[in-house]
């Protein structure tokens, strides 16, 4: 008697299809910069909210060439009292949830540059003691040790940062993995890090695709934006490349791409590639104003 049931040939296209679909298709995570507004939230609560995967704390705004390594985190503590010793209760928390905390170097209004490769070596001995998993009397954020570096790099010089990056993966080898990221510009190749890129060693990079309109997305056209990405994704050797976006429209002079065209315009675009990691966004106190990464959630 013929079965019911339909036969497995019958099937096999069915089959086929579906583990291509599942093959080429890449989920990604959300990262999050935290710590310049002190109304943006503690840094337990931003990783209670269950939208995150990383948390870059910015920034290190000081450091390299003979000047002493300053933390800034806005209104949230006083590293010069060691009021920031206490955020240690809540990097351990953030990371008990699987949240990957990673201390961001640089940023737009800090600085810092690099003299030469031995002063290279002497700040990745530095982050190491001090935010990794050294030893130091005087560590800025307590006993906790992060998960890794995060480059953002917009000034001072382009030179020495491939040598900062092969000094701190070189200490992944004492137990605890480094992660090393970058937040590069879209122009590609970036005029900073572009040189510390090419060394193949970072793990995730959040590209800025934001306050350059001739790689990012402007009102319903995506072909810049999917250029840029594509020359990254087949031209930089890193784990993963984030898409790195203004939380909301006030967060950058221009960039904000309004959550249904990133759902259905741009992710459907990125996501193909195997090198999509997700979406980066600036920053935690733009998201709170929005809710932008809530909204984004289930489709990154």
């Amino acid at each position: 008697m013929a079965s019911s049931h339909p036969s497995i040939t019958r099937l096999l296209p069915l089959l086929l299809f579906l583990g291509a679909l599942v093959a080429h298709s890449h989920g990604g995570g959300i990262a999050i910069y935290w710590g310049q507004n002190g109304n943006e939230g503690t840094l337990a609560e931003t990783c209670g909210t269950g939208n995150y995967d990383f948390v870059n704390l910015a920034f290190l705004s000081s450091f390299g060439n003979g000047r002493t390594p300053q933390l800034n985190l806005a209104g949230h503590c006083d590293p010069y009292s060691n009021g920031c010793t206490g955020l240690s209760d809540d990097i351990r928390t953030c990371q008990d949830q699987g949240v990957k905390v990673i201390l961001s170097i640089g940023g737009g209004a800090g600085s810092y540059s690099l003299a030469s490769a031995d002063d290279a070596r002497q700040v990745a001995e530095y982050l190491w003691d001090n935010y990794l998993g050294g030893q130091s009397s005087s560590r800025p954020l307590g006993d906790a040790v992060l998960d890794g570096i995060d480059f953002d790099i917009e000034g001072g010089t382009n030179e020495h940062w491939d040598d900062l990056a092969r000094d701190l993966s070189s200490y992944s080898s004492k137990g605890k993995k480094v992660y090393l990221t970058a937040a590069p510009q879209c122009p590609f190749p970036d005029a900073w890090v572009g040189g510390a890129l090419e060394t193949g060693l970072f793990d995730n990079v959040w590209v800025q695709f934001y306050n350059n309109p001739p790689c990012q997305y402007t009102s319903g056209e995506v072909g810049n934006l999917d250029d840029a990405w594509k020359q990254w994704t087949s031209s930089i050797k890193a784990t993963k490349i984030f898409l790195g976006l203004p939380a909301a429209p006030e967060a950058a002079g221009s960039g904000f791409i309004p959550t249904g065209d990133l759902t259905s315009k741009v992710l459907p675009l990125l996501k193909d590639s195997s090198k999509y990691g997700g979406v980066m966004l600036w920053s935690k106190y733009y998201d709170d104003q929005t809710g932008y990464s809530a909204a984004i959630k289930h489709d990154v």
